[in-house]
């Protein structure tokens, strides 16, 4: 195919020319209702929630500006830093868990089954809507009558305050959602496995290199800009966690599990601050941009080590 960087000026011509007149409209045509999408339910609620972070607005009268009042608020406020504690710890063991759950899933679907069936069914938790996922596990693992503490009292050990307990709490919730999204995770992690050309895996095994030796450094490293690409995703999804902790706990107990975006809901709908709220956002939206950007130059996201 001849490409507009190598093609002679009379091809040029001939290819802007098809763009003109009816490529660029179909490419706009198809990349329209996104792009709506894209400013009214992102682009111009970010614009919108930057200027009220430096305002006072509840949404009964009309944003007083108040310069950088929100955000020295913000460093003197208790609730913020250990809400943003809280996050960080949930993040650590989510993420932690469900990438070595996920990696040992993708191997284990690459080399044990070629069924469908199978690879779906790993998937099939992801599909579930998260709040029918944290009221089944809520359920589940209720203290006195949920099936998990009821197996546990039929082997003789104590019921467990899995969302009672402030120290079991949030590894609580982090596993219900390392349980919900390793499938998916799985899914991105077992598309990079089938990229990797098998000749490699041939060429090693001709040199005697067993399967530990293969997976460090064969595997790994060619896994690495997947494995980074799942880290920004999931790192970054980890911060928005609300639903699941909303739906089982509700931050409680005494603030235990009372996540970032948690916090900002109820400053925004349940004490109608909008302008502290949003200052809030935009500095969660620096530190995941921050977080993200680390990430993809540590991991080296566009090179692997075999490179």
């Amino acid at each position: 195919m001849t490409t507009l960087a190598n093609a002679r000026p009379g091809q040029r011509r001939s290819l802007w020319s098809r763009i003109r007149s009816g490529e660029a409209h179909l490419v706009l045509f198809f990349l329209l209702p996104a792009s709506i999408g894209l400013v009214a339910f992102y682009l111009w609620p970010a614009i919108r929630g930057a200027y009220l972070s430096f305002t006072d607005y509840n949404v009964l009268s009309d944003p007083t500006p108040v310069g950088l009042a929100n955000y020295q608020r913000l460093l003197g406020d208790d609730l913020f830093w250990n809400s943003l504690g809280v996050t960080a710890v949930y993040v650590v063991i989510n993420i932690g868990v469900q990438t070595i759950v996920a990696v040992l899933l993708a191997l284990l679907l690459h080399r044990a089954t070629s069924s469908t069936l199978v690879r779906g069914i790993a998937l099939m938790p992801y599909f579930v809507a998260n709040v029918v996922v944290a009221l089944v596990w809520y359920f589940m693992l209720d203290y006195q009558v949920g099936i998990v503490n009821q197996m546990l009292t039929w082997l003789g050990i104590d019921p467990v305050a899995f969302f009672g307990d402030p120290e079991l709490a949030v590894p609580t919730i982090a596993m219900i959602n390392v349980w919900r999204h390793a499938g998916y995770t799985a899914l991105l992690v077992f598309a990079g496995l089938q990229a990797i050309n098998p000749s490699v895996y041939e060429a090693a095994d001709l040199d005697g290199a067993g399967e530990r030796a293969k997976f460090f450094r064969i595997t790994l490293p060619l896994l690495r800009p997947i494995l980074a690409m799942v880290l920004v995703i999931t790192v970054t999804g980890s911060f928005q966690v609300f639903d699941t902790v909303s739906v089982t706990t509700n931050g409680g107990p005494v603030n235990a599990t009372r996540v970032i975006y948690l916090y900002i809901y109820n400053l925004a709908f349940g004490q109608l601050d909008f302008g502290y709220a949003s200052a809030i956002s935009v500095v969660l939206f620096l530190l995941l941009a921050g977080v993200a950007f680390l990430q993809i130059k540590l991991l080296r996201s566009n090179q692997t080590d075999l490179d």
